[in-house]
């Protein structure tokens, strides 16, 4: 028998389940961190960039502006541009370093289209391979991820300074 270790997902099943009323929104704590303990990437003037520390896939990552706003036009013009530039700069960069077949980038708004932070905008950017899924998830409810988080966040924390 072979065993598999997903080593993050119980800190996700354990986590506190509230809504937003009294909880600490996270993105707001992470700017403070160093970039190796928040796992950011990148920081750009009004954005960051950090792996999602329950990813649906090897690389994924969210693109999150420092200023709290809920919906995509609630952004001036600045953070917007700063914002799509760093979704584009993310997404090259996965391409470059992971060679993807293709992507997944969106939004989750409102938390009944799924959003966990629903208080606080985020773009998620999912490197996809062909044959990505297999019977795992669906049966197992379990993901494989081929590479743990900080070994992720120093190829890619590389890659971005030495691009």
């Amino acid at each position: 028998m072979q065993h598999l270790h997903a080593y993050w997902r119980m800190q996700y099943i354990e986590s506190p389940k509230e809504k937003d009323n009294g909880k600490e929104n996270p993105f707001r704590v992470l700017p403070f961190l160093e970039d190796r303990e928040g796992l950011i990437i990148k920081r750009s003037q009004h954005s960051y960039v950090v792996m999602n520390r329950f990813p649906y896939n090897a690389g994924h990552v969210l693109i999150i502006p420092y200023r709290e706003v809920s919906e995509l036009e609630h952004l001036e013009l600045d953070e917007s541009c700063d914002f799509w530039n760093l979704i584009i700069e993310t997404k090259m960069l996965l391409a470059r370093v992971l060679k993807p077949d293709g992507f997944n980038i969106g939004f989750n708004l409102g938390s009944a289209a799924g959003a966990g932070i629903p208080m606080h905008l985020h773009c998620h950017v999912v490197p996809r391979w062909n044959g990505d899924t297999n019977f795992m998830p669906v049966i197992g409810d379990t993901k494989v991820l081929p590479q743990a988080l900080d070994a992720m966040w120093e190829r890619l924390t590389a890659a971005m300074i030495n691009k």
